[in-house]
């Protein structure tokens, strides 16, 4: 009698109660409940003898509908909480009934790993496994390994060619021998032949041999059972051909066989690159229901999904889920747990899954402190950063260049400098994680924004006689420091010494130098910036050249600007554009800076720079250079002033916001600006209620127009 395997389907019925509480999923309160649906059990049988091969695939396809289709239900909807039924259903086998005997019963091979043959009673077994390590190390071309081959010292029965093909190491020479087997016709060809060659290839991430392989079974009327399916998709899955995977995954449940713990684990990994969340959602359900226990890798896949999301009570429903099933997180999953919850913006939980893994017996390996870090980084939580740190040094957790390296770069965002410089230094006494170039640029960037440039020179200084070599971002560090410093000598003396070292200049360190020119006044200093930018960027400085001459049309500039931006990566287009007005007001072309400030706004450098509602009129200019706001406030005086003039409507208030730094070394704009808006006369009074911002009202704004004479305005 054929052995039975019983396996629960779940499919969406429009006629169940919804109130029945066997209906109900096995997810959290933080999902949806499911519309209404019935969970039917089906019984499969498994005969003795091997299986049929399977149906064509578009008779298959016509028979059972698509998975795609079956979740297509599902998928619309998120999920409810479980309940103590249901979790009994979960954990315990679901009885066998079969609920549509009109229908074939689906054809299901047992999901039992194949056994190896026993071959330690074989007298051959250590000839052959001399013969195989002879092939491992013969050359990889086709005409070599054929000679070898002609050596075998035994005839290729099943077992002799099954041991050899279990012993050779790389993936070409397994499928070489592969198809000399089947030439050799000494015996039937096997679904565990075409097996392990697949896995061979899935080692090699040859895809497109493996899906030939595949078809080639079809076509021969070989059986493809669970391994086979279960390699297909995760070499698929390992050569980034997600619709492959998804492809043949489908197929797959066509063809009537239900999926591994393997397979499953894979393809939802392989939905959740897709981005598919509902459909994750779907399947994991759909394998929960067949008595399916996920392992720490499943969960692990789930967490990064809802990562990437930035989904938090998906993140809370994979632990509630973890904790209900008994599934005892591993180092691998805490990780990702922590980089979702950094995604997430949840420091607090991410600290509270810290002190669970610590409490747990787990020790923190380097990605589980990087990730920890990172998330106090950008939470702005120094202290619990410190403490970490502290933690580490103490319990002797592990360290390396990455994690010692985001310490050093929370430490120069939060303007700790005591702090780096410790960190520095216990890095200078370790043997294995000494200061490379990042190390170096992180202090480079922590005293260059504190304006201690004797420090970073001694830096630099250090850095040249130990052999590390600078990095083009510390070099812009550096040359940003003595800029402001005005060490200007010091600084060719770096930028020559960091080209000639092979440091090849970027669009930040080009904005770096015109930001330096943007604050020297005509003169030997300002000649010296522009030769190492000339040097950097010709065409650039040629630009500046040009706006200082008054024979120049707006044509002209207009056409070289557009010149100039395009060829300019896009985060640093803005700012120079900012440093050309500041460069433009330093010279007393007014003119020209607002002919430039139009053009950054035409080509979309500043959005945003203005915001209209009924109620309020605003100029944001958090984005922009002093001069460059100075700039702005005029221009829209200007255009408030033709407003009022032409007793259009206005609002009741009219505000401008500078912002007020976030970093301890920021200067902000508001002390510039308000000194601009009391040269200016202009209404404007900082706001009490909200730092960072300039406030008027209409009846304010309305007075000053019609007391200043046109004159003043425009000036």
């Amino acid at each position: 009698m054929a052995s039975t395997v019983s396996a629960a389907i779940d499919l969406p019925c429009s006629l169940s109660n919804p109130a029945d509480p066997k209906n109900r999923n096995c997810f959290t309160s933080s999902f949806k409940p499911h519309p209404s649906r019935r969970r039917f059990f089906v019984v499969c049988s498994a005969p003795k003898s091997p299986t049929r091969a399977p149906e064509s695939f578009s008779e298959q396809s016509r028979n059972n509908p698509s998975l795609s289709e079956q979740l297509k239900p599902l998928s619309t909807t998120t999920l409810s909480a479980p309940t103590t039924a249901q979790t009994h259903v979960l954990k315990s086998k679901p009885k066998s009934t079969w609920v549509n005997p009109t229908r074939s019963k689906r054809s299901v091979l047992n999901p039992r790993r194949q056994k190896r043959s026993q071959h330690s009673y074989n007298p051959r077994v250590k000839e052959l496994r001399l013969f195989a390590q002879k092939l491992n190390e013969c050359e990889s071309s086709e005409s070599s390994f054929l000679s070898v081959l002609e050596e075998i010292p035994h005839p290729p029965t099943r077992e002799n060619a099954l041991l050899i093909l279990n012993s050779l190491k790389s993936w070409q020479k397994t499928h070489l021998f592969f198809n000399w087997v089947k030439t050799q016709n000494s015996f039937p060809m096997e679904t565990i032949f075409y097996n392990v060659t697949m896995k061979s290839l899935r080692f090699g991430r040859q895809f497109q041999l493996v899906e030939e392989l595949a078809n080639e079974m079809i076509s021969n009327e070989i059986d493809l059972d669970n391994i086979t399916y279960s390699t297909i998709i995760t070499c698929a899955k390992r050569c980034y051909l997600f619709d492959k995977a998804v492809e043949w995954f489908e197929r797959m449940y066509r063809t009537g066989l239900m999926p591994d713990e393997v397979t499953y684990s894979a393809i939802l990994d392989v939905y959740a690159k897709l981005g598919k969340v509902e459909e994750v959602l779907s399947l994991y359900e759909r394998a929960r229901a067949t008595g399916w226990k996920p392992d720490p890798v499943t969960f692990s896949v789930l967490a990064k999904m809802f990562g990437e999301a930035g989904d938090y009570d998906g993140i809370r429903y994979v632990l509630e889920e973890m904790r209900s099933l008994g599934v005892k997180p591993n180092v691998v999953v805490y990780n990702t747990l922590l980089e979702a919850m950094g995604k997430a913006g949840k420091p607090g939980l991410a600290r509270s899954l810290f002190e669970e893994m610590v409490e747990s017996g787990l020790t923190p390996n380097e990605k589980t402190l990087t990730a920890l870090v990172k998330i106090y980084g950008k939470a702005r939580w120094a202290r619990d950063a410190l403490e970490l740190w502290e933690r580490m040094r103490s319990n002797g957790w592990p360290m390396d260049f990455f994690l010692y390296n985001t310490l050093l770069s929370m430490c120069a965002d939060l303007g700790l400098v005591e702090e780096a410089e410790r960190l520095f230094e216990d890095m200078k006494q370790s043997e294995s994680s000494r200061p490379d170039s990042w190390s170096y640029t992180a202090m480079l960037n922590i005293h260059g924004s504190d304006g201690n440039s004797d420090r970073a020179m001694e830096l630099f200084e250090e850095l040249s006689r130990s052999g590390v070599e600078l990095n083009v971002m510390g070099c812009t560090c550096l040359i940003q420091c003595l800029g402001k410093a005005g060490r200007v000598d010091d600084l060719v003396r770096v930028f020559d010494a960091s080209v000639n070292r092979g440091v090849q200049p970027d669009d930040r360190l080009c904005g770096c130098l015109l930001s330096v020119a943007s604050m020297r006044e005509e003169g030997e200093d300002l000649h010296k910036v522009l030769g190492c930018l000339g040097r950097a960027n010709p065409k650039l400085v040629a630009f500046v050249k040009l706006l200082q001459e008054e024979s120049v049309n707006f044509e002209k500039v207009t056409v070289e600007f557009k010149s100039i931006i395009s060829e300019t990566a896009v985060e640093a287009r803005r700012p120079f554009c900012n440093c050309l007005i500041d460069i433009c007001r330093n010279q007393n072309l007014h003119d020209r800076a607002h002919e430039l400030l139009y053009l950054g706004i035409m080509y979309g450098l500043y959005p945003g720079l203005h915001n209209k509602t009924a109620d309020e009129w605003s100029l944001d200019v958090r984005s922009l250079s002093v001069g460059a706001a100075q700039t702005a406030l005029e221009e829209w005086m200007r255009t408030l002033s033709r407003i009022v003039k032409r007793e259009e409507a206005l609002p009741e208030v009219f505000s401008a916001q500078t912002g007020t730094g976030a970093h301890k070394f920021s200067q902000g704009l508001a002390n510039a600006f308000a000194s601009h808006v009391g040269k200016l006369a202009a209404p404007f009074r900082q706001s009490e209620e909200r730092a960072g911002w300039f406030v008027a009202t209409r009846e304010d704004l309305v007075s000053w127009v019609q007391s200043q004479n046109p004159p003043a305005v425009a000036a």
